[in-house]
């Protein structure tokens, strides 16, 4: 696979691929991150695009820019959104490319995503991967953020079978964060889903579980945006537990998903994998039988609430 030229995304450089199904765009020098997702010939950007938003932090202003990025968890000022808009190295892979980030000084970590497309599919995979570079170990999770077009809707599965044969021990759990409220009118649960309309409200939400499925949906218009990952029920957690996140805000809405708590000793590294889907809805026969639900459920719908 070769890169296909450089590109532009508000003034920073990029650079794409592509495999005949999707196109994918990223920084050229900044992120890692991920810029642009799009069905081939499609047109529309798929991700959010936030070329003016940052905020300051103890290491100075830092520019998210929209997309997909890596993050530590859990979340702390100190360490958390760290500057990183400048000093990518990027690395052509035969099915894709490598994004590596130089190390970070305030943590020692040094952050990569391994992008690979799939052959003539709408699917590829990203390996997120964390490695301690410095002298002491570190507690940390990997944090897998995609921030998407508002328009659409986040689709959370969730469990509604029994644990065990008497069904008498609960089987799903629920958090929310500070400004988070159950009465959000973005907000709506069914037996097997948990549904969060993405746009805008005057006031953020942000909603965890951990989802035993191990996938995250989004639907905008007629396509259908899964990212599995590996759910691992027997590991701890951070976030109450968490693996799958949504948070939804006047800008954008972010699918999360976060692998287990570790301790990176020095020279150790960790990985947390997601598999990303595309799929048109006119087109039943290529959706797969396990969004079905999901996409009934959203036809039905009631209207959102103001």
């Amino acid at each position: 696979m070769t890169i296909i030229g450089k590109g532009d995304f508000f003034g920073l450089p990029t650079g794409r691929i592509e495999n005949g199904a999707l196109e994918v765009e990223f920084l050229w020098e900044a992120g890692p991150r991920l810029v642009r997702l799009a069905l081939q010939g499609a047109g529309e950007n798929l991700l959010a695009e936030a070329p003016s938003l940052s905020w300051e932090t103890p290491h100075g202003r830092y520019f998210p820019h929209g997309g997909h990025r890596l993050w530590l968890a859990p979340e702390t000022a100190a360490r958390t959104s760290i500057p990183d808009d400048s000093g990518l190295k990027v690395e052509q892979l035969p099915d894709g490319v490598r994004l590596l980030q130089p190390t970070e000084a305030p943590t020692a970590i040094r952050k990569a995503i391994d992008v690979r497309l799939t052959p003539g599919q709408p699917r590829l995979t990203l390996a997120h991967s964390l490695a301690n570079e410095g002298s002491a170990a570190i507690e940390l999770a990997p944090w897998a953020i995609t921030m998407l077009r508002h328009g659409g809707v986040a689709v959370v599965p969730q469990p509604n079978e029994p644990v065990e044969a008497d069904g008498l021990q609960p089987n799903r759990s629920w958090v929310l964060w500070p400004r988070s409220r159950w009465d959000d009118p973005r907000l709506r649960f069914t037996e097997s889903f948990c549904f969060v309309e993405s746009r805008p409200l005057g006031t953020p939400g942000k909603f965890g579980t951990f989802n035993r499925h191990g996938w995250l949906g989004y639907l905008r218009g007629d396509v259908l945006f899964i990212k599995r990952f590996e759910p691992q029920p027997e590991s701890l957690h951070t976030d109450l537990g968490c693996n799958a996140e949504v948070y939804v805000c006047d800008e954008y809405l972010e699918l999360e998903s976060l692998g287990p708590l570790c301790t990176l000793a020095p020279g150790e590294s960790v990985v947390h994998t997601e598999t990303w889907e595309l799929y048109r809805t006119g087109d039943p026969a290529s959706v797969p039988a396990p969004y079905h639900a999901a996409l009934e459920a959203l036809q039905h719908r009631p209207r959102p609430r103001p």
